[in-house]
């Protein structure tokens, strides 16, 4: 009976799992052994082993593409979590009318696309029409205006606020689940302790989120390191190489220079380096749990 319940959920199982094979199996292996060769997408490719990935570590555009990633990091995972994590709160504790207006409200930017998302912020930064020059102009702080997206000290940051405003929303909704989740018996027994909103805040409702940090950290870290269409639909990686990101530079060498096996290297070294960091967040997390369990 049980083998016969077996074969027939792999005969269920079978079809999915060779979908799964020709669209995300062989195009990664694929992508993988190109990594190894020249290639310029017509040709036959030439096998170089791993000149590749060293000619990566001795390219200064690669490497400054790969720390303005890591520099997103702070506005998509950082300031996203803390947006996330501060409207959270608020909207609990400080019930309004409307509440789930409010809420949808702030969650409505994750549920744009990311090019209508650029195409909106590269309106309001631009330098005559925009609506943020414009507002400071209006409240005389036109001395203040600015190309944001052509200016090279202020692109990256610009960008950057773009990413925060596209994933806070995200954040919000993980945490707001969570709070729910969390018994109010706790937060009855700390008032009557004499707890301020800040001290239940930090012994209660952090502890609480541990689960929902976690997989709002690596999502957003996978986005930040990710991050392509926002950048291409407001900068093209400029101005210079102010706002290059590794998913650019990828783009770049695949489509307009047709270096194919370079930019997959690219994608290997980029989905080699999510995968890392996944595993130390998991592994840490692992590690606080087998404490608190102690």
């Amino acid at each position: 009976m049980n083998r016969s319940f077996n074969r027939t959920a792999y005969l269920y199982l079978f079809p999915a799992l060779v979908i799964y094979g020709i669209f995300v199996l062989y195009p990664i292996l694929q992508t993988a052994y190109y990594s190894l060769t020249d290639w310029n997408g017509l040709s036959s490719p030439q096998f170089l082993g791993l000149q590749n990935y060293l000619n990566l570590f001795q390219d200064s555009v690669f490497l400054n593409a790969l720390f303005n990633n890591l520099a997103f990091i702070f506005f998509y995972s950082i300031l996203a979590i803390v947006l996330g994590l501060f409207f959270a709160v608020l909207l609990t504790n400080a019930p309004l009318r409307g509440m789930a207006f409010y809420r949808a409200g702030l969650f409505f930017p994750q549920v744009m696309a990311s090019v209508v998302i650029g195409m909106v912020w590269r309106w309001i930064y631009h330098p005559q029409y925009g609506a943020l020059n414009q507002f400071l102009r209006s409240v005389g702080l036109g001395a203040w205006a600015r190309p944001w997206l052509g200016d090279f000290d202020w692109a990256l940051t610009a960008v950057g606020i773009v990413g925060t405003w596209a994933q806070y929303g995200f954040c919000m909704v993980l945490f707001l689940a969570g709070i729910q989740n969390i018994s109010t018996a706790l937060y009855d027994a700390a008032r009557i302790d004499g707890a301020g909103l800040f001290q239940q805040f930090w012994y209660i409702t952090l502890p609480g989120l541990r689960n929902q940090l976690l997989v709002a950290l690596i999502s957003t870290l996978i986005a930040a390191i990710r991050i392509f269409d926002l950048v291409f639909v407001t900068t093209r990686g400029g101005p210079g190489n102010a706002t290059l990101v590794a998913g650019m530079y990828l783009y770049r060498n695949a489509f307009v220079i047709n270096r194919v096996g370079y930019a997959a290297a690219i994608a290997v070294l980029l989905t080699v380096l999510i995968l890392v960091i996944s595993y130390f967040i998991l592994r840490l997390q692992r590690a606080q749990d087998e404490e608190s369990f102690a």
